[in-house]
């Protein structure tokens, strides 16, 4: 075996030095910027803590506080309520325009690209022509309705009933794109062989919709949804920037609400009790999902 005379190294040893160099780097990243971070804000749970004063212990007083206040708790169950509307939407637009691009149309690459564009815009951008499009008196939406429907103007963003779901709209919008190419990529690697077999059969274009092109794209489904479920419970810009929790309280989200005590007024324990709430609460739902999805998705031997 050769041996390195400058180092001592035999090659293997050399290889192996690089390997775990490559290795290193990120889990190093991973431990100072991820990991360090969720042990650190457990930690300061347990305080109180206005980052000017010397923290004191208060052991789970944040986390009896946090199950006693209304606004947490309104929060809670908007943050719910945002997954249930959003996921849905999210997933169930990006899988249609998937599929509609999975056919053979002239101009297809057009289409695709201009579907992609919402996602490569900044978000704020993006919410802000959104606060425009919704605005009560000079919106283009409400505009439309009143010219052509003859319907009084809505207060999309100013009114608790549509407030969520408008957001909502948006949102899938913007990132509808992104996972229409995850869906298109799987679509377009089935085999066409598998399509030839079946037509033979006479299948029905619905037949094969759901016996074989939902079932061979299970797996990118259960990560596209995994994922929309995680990005969901953290949802903070949209809200920041279209209605800052209103009205009223019919907007707020876990994270609005996480963001608002820590830099507005200061109760970092208390922001940090809230982010080990919705740690705790994302890693449930994404084990439970894991769970139910994982017997419904088929993996290619």
């Amino acid at each position: 075996m050769k041996q390195s005379s400058r180092t001592g190294m035999t090659l293997k040893q050399r290889e192996a030095a690089t390997g775990w160099i490559f290795v290193a780097l990120p889990l190093v990243s991973l431990i100072v910027f991820m990991y360090y971070p969720i042990v650190r804000s457990f930690m300061i749970s347990g305080y109180e803590w206005n980052l000017l004063t010397e923290p004191k212990f208060i052991g789970l007083q944040n986390y009896k506080t946090l199950f006693q206040d209304e606004v947490f708790l309104t929060s809670l169950w908007n943050t719910f309520r945002w997954v249930i509307i959003y996921v849905p939407m999210s997933v169930i637009t990006s899988f249609l325009l998937a599929l509609l691009l999975d056919q053979k149309l002239k101009g297809a690459g057009f289409f695709r690209t201009l579907y992609y564009l919402p996602v490569v815009a900044p978000i704020v951008v993006v919410a802000l022509l959104f606060v425009w499009i919704y605005n009560t008196d000079y919106g283009i939406l409400n505009f439309i309705l009143t010219k052509v429907f003859h319907i009084d103007p809505i207060g999309w963003l100013t009114d608790s009933r549509y407030s969520l779901f408008a957001i909502a709209v948006m949102s899938v919008w913007k990132w509808a794109g992104y996972n229409m190419l995850i869906f298109l990529a799987a679509l377009q690697g089935i085999d066409e062989s598998i399509y030839e077999a079946a037509e033979l059969d006479g299948i029905t274009p619905m037949t094969k919709l759901f016996k074989i092109k939902v079932p061979l794209v299970m797996p990118s489904i259960y990560f596209v949804m995994l994922t929309s479920v995680i990005d969901a419970f953290q949802m903070f810009t949209e809200i920041f920037i279209m209605t800052k929790g209103g009205p009223g309280y019919s907007t707020y989200t876990v994270s609005y609400y996480l963001w608002s005590n820590a830099f507005e007024y200061s109760k970092m324990g208390y922001a940090c009790a809230m982010s080990a709430v919705m740690f705790v609460i994302i890693l449930a739902v994404t084990l439970v999902q894991n769970k139910v999805m994982d017997r419904k998705v088929q993996y290619d031997s």
